[in-house]
């Protein structure tokens, strides 16, 4: 078995009652070594402030190889599960640059900051300078996942909720490379589709991929197409990833997308819906085709209790289509920054050394990719109280995954 190399690392603090409980981290080398979250007890008299372990142990046990007394007949895979053991995911969590923890910037709102106030040895950690880019990869992955916990521990139900097929209707499965992607339109899923599709052996690059093959060829597994001990065993031992983008940057490349666009789906189903209620005098082409839907229109939609037509995936938010609050993701990216964050965790998680994240943009190539500026100019056909509501539409998205307000005039 070969013998592993330790290192260890002060993880936290905490007393109870004369007891002093000591939490420290060792990382073992050896590939079967796991990482391990070992307690100490001194009695003590003084008073100690507390602070929690990151990782509870529960979460080390399902991480460390828990899959191999599960594994299904006949899966074979010559990657193993990623392993983010907590001492690495401290590092593993800073790519989008300090900022996304940095407690004095003006972008972070009071209630991220209170929220993040919680954990000051991960904030203190992104304030230095890191040597490497994986380190500093790794402390934003941390910080991620830690405040997507926190947000879900104060605002969602703490109850004991059982995974359905509809929570992970919108996951993608490798098997090979044990991976979970799960889909959040206008966030970069088109790409991501065709990564999966290369490591699955659908087709050897990316470029050579058409967008019709990635949505509509039925080349990838969806997690709720197994049966309920697959879908558990998967969720127990895969490594589940989510990206998302800023909520009103991704909201207004959907618009563009799918109305401003010839398109024979959106514009029947939805658009001719919204024309004919939002939409005074309108003209007899406009109401029998559902082309041209106005942003302002499109939001008054949205914003709309009594809609005339559902949602969809493409302005559904985060936290409806991927239960982040239930699923606990390994990994969270940032289309803000998708090409070094999805390169990083492909990296780790031992893909073949020449499959990149793809940069190209093959859905209406000719048109700009929607930016900060685009953006606002979209929503500056609005009112104050229009992208008020749209904010607040919006709020659990911009809290859990640490994005500003857009607006300053927002509250």
């Amino acid at each position: 078995m070969g013998s592993c190399r330790t290192d260890y690392a002060l993880a936290g603090l905490a007393t109870s009652g004369q007891e002093l409980r000591v939490w420290v981290w060792v990382k073992m080398d050896y590939p079967s070594c796991a990482a391990l979250c070992v307690k100490f007890r001194v009695a003590s008299r003084q008073p100690v402030m507390k602070q929690l372990c990151t990782h509870s142990e529960e979460s080390l046990r399902g991480s460390t190889g828990m899959g191999e007394s599960r594994r299904e007949e006949g899966q074979s895979s010559p990657i193993p599960p990623m392993q983010f053991p907590a001492f690495e995911r401290k590092r593993q969590s800073a790519m989008q640059g300090s900022r996304e923890l940095d407690l004095s910037s003006a972008r972070v709102t009071k209630r991220h900051r209170k929220l993040l106030l919680k954990n000051p040895p991960t904030v203190r950690a992104l304030n230095s300078s890191t040597s490497s880019s994986w380190d500093r990869l790794s402390l934003i992955q941390e910080a991620r996942k830690l405040l997507v916990k926190q947000v879900c521990a104060k605002y969602k139900s703490n109850a004991k909720r059982t995974v359905t097929p509809h929570h992970v209707s919108r996951i993608f499965v490798e098997d090979r490379y044990k991976l979970l992607y799960c889909e959040v339109p206008k966030a970069g899923c088109s790409n991501w589709k065709r990564v999966l599709m290369v490591l699955g052996g659908v087709a050897s690059s990316t470029r050579e991929i058409k967008h019709d093959a990635v949505h509509y060829g039925n080349h990838l597994k969806r997690l709720d197409s197994f049966d309920h001990q697959g879908i558990a065993w998967r969720l127990e031992t895969y490594t589940k990833v989510l990206f998302v983008r800023e909520p009103f940057e991704r909201l207004v490349s959907a618009f563009r997308d799918k109305f401003e666009n010839p398109n024979t789906y959106y514009h029947p189903v939805f658009g001719k819906p919204i024309i004919s209620k939002y939409r005074a005098n309108a003209s007899l082409a406009a109401l029998r085709t559902g082309t041209g839907v106005t942003f302002k229109e499109f939001m008054q939609y949205l914003l709309d209790v009594h809609r005339p037509v559902g949602m969809d995936i493409h302005w559904e938010h985060v936290n409806q289509l991927c239960s982040p609050c239930l699923l606990d993701y390994d990994f969270i990216g940032k289309f803000e920054n998708i090409e070094e964050e999805a390169n990083f965790l492909l990296q780790r998680t031992g893909a073949p050394a020449n499959l990149t994240f793809p940069r190209f943009k093959d859905r209406h190539p000719q048109a700009a990719r929607t930016s900060v500026h685009i953006t606002e100019q979209y929503f500056a056909q609005l009112n104050a109280s229009e992208r008020q509501r749209a904010y607040d539409f919006y709020y659990m998205d911009y809290l859990m995954f640490n994005y500003s307000k857009p607006f300053t005039d927002l509250y």
